[in-house]
């Protein structure tokens, strides 16, 4: 395949760093949060539409152009709920839903009106009604709905109904998350396509890691060319550079096997493979880059005050979302013990 951006992600990827770099706020002693002014902004610069289809208004772009935003979001760290709301709900909604839950749902998420959460363990249904339980769903405190996964079907649940209870809940990083509890709650179903967002939500974690490492890794080596130890700037330590030199090979595995993944995904091949080796790489790569950030910025790389801090913290929960290192390599090996 050819890994170069097409001029649309290209394109999509500069007006979401610029609208972030302009808008995008943080807290680092927040408890979680929703940045509602930098989400606004992207649904009025159009870029929250861009790679839906052109039926609902859209650019009719796709998944390779969604990674391009959700790499920018990774990059400035952006309590947005791009992920949830575009990439997996909105997508599905329009995909697999019927015009009435397009026009009520998709088109206010479109504008930045409204947030779409996933959950895709702990339910179970009966006759289109859904009981049970996930803990930390991202943005699901700040959620208007709830694509939820029970048994073999997805169903969308509308968080203002009776039986529906959301307490927020406090992450490493301090992005939002809650405890999604359902009694007996009606859905209205999309269908069998837990697989299809279970697939889509990796690859978007994945794209995500790859932003968040990329730009820890650049702050990385700007410090290490400018802070001194001995009369010499600390990059010019064999140490150091060896260092810099594995987080720059981990941070292309992960661009690499993201845009692979993404790639086959839009092609409709088979492509459980390669999702689970994206994210493979992109929780242990992951994990090294941000260990090796913090500990080349020495003892302000711990200080929740400083920039880097936040990018160590939002690597590690990328890590576990959708599933650690471990769980894919065990994935893998399941995928390639099945008969051809």
């Amino acid at each position: 395949m050819d890994f170069t951006p097409s001029e649309a992600s290209a394109d999509l990827a500069a007006l979401t760093r610029r609208l972030l770099a302009d808008k995008a706020t943080h807290d680092p002693h927040g408890t979680g949060g929703f940045d509602t002014v930098a989400w606004t902004a992207l649904g009025q610069a159009g870029v929250l539409d861009a790679a839906l289809p052109s039926s609902l208004g859209g650019g009719g772009f796709g998944l390779l152009e969604q990674c391009a935003v959700l790499t920018e979001i990774g990059r400035a760290v952006a309590a947005v709920p791009y992920l949830s709301s575009i990439t997996m709900a909105a997508s599905a909604v329009a995909e697999f839903g019927p015009p009435e839950l397009v026009d009520r749902w998709v088109l206010p998420v479109l504008r930045g009106e409204r947030v779409l959460a996933v959950a895709l363990s702990g339910f179970t249904a009966s006759d289109g009604r859904v009981s049970g339980a996930q803990t930390a769903v991202p943005f699901a405190a700040f959620a208007h709905g709830f694509l939820v996964a029970a048994a073999d079907e997805v169903f969308l649940v509308d968080a203002a109904a009776a039986g529906v209870s959301v307490r927020p809940q406090q992450t490493v990083d301090h992005a939002d998350a809650g405890l999604v509890e359902l009694a007996d709650v009606p859905g209205v179903p999309l269908g069998g396509i837990g697989e299809w967002l279970r697939l889509r939500g990796t690859v978007g974690v994945c794209a995500q890691q790859l932003g968040v490492v990329e730009r820890a890794l650049e702050l990385t080596a700007a410090y290490a060319a400018e802070r001194k130890q001995f009369d010499h700037v600390i990059g010019g330590f064999q140490a150091v550079r060896q260092r810099l030199a594995d987080a720059y090979l981990d941070v292309e595995a992960v661009r690499l096997t993201t845009l692979q993944a993404a790639w086959q995904l839009t092609s409709e091949v088979p492509a459980a493979e390669a999702v689970a080796t994206a994210k493979f790489w992109a929780a242990e790569a992951g994990h090294r880059v941000a260990h090796t950030a913090v500990h080349v910025h020495g003892g302000v790389g711990i200080d929740v005050d400083h920039v880097v801090h936040r990018y160590f913290t939002a690597a590690k929960r990328l890590e576990f979302q959708l599933g650690a290192a471990t769980h894919q390599l065990l994935a893998l090996g399941d995928l390639l013990a099945r008969p051809s």
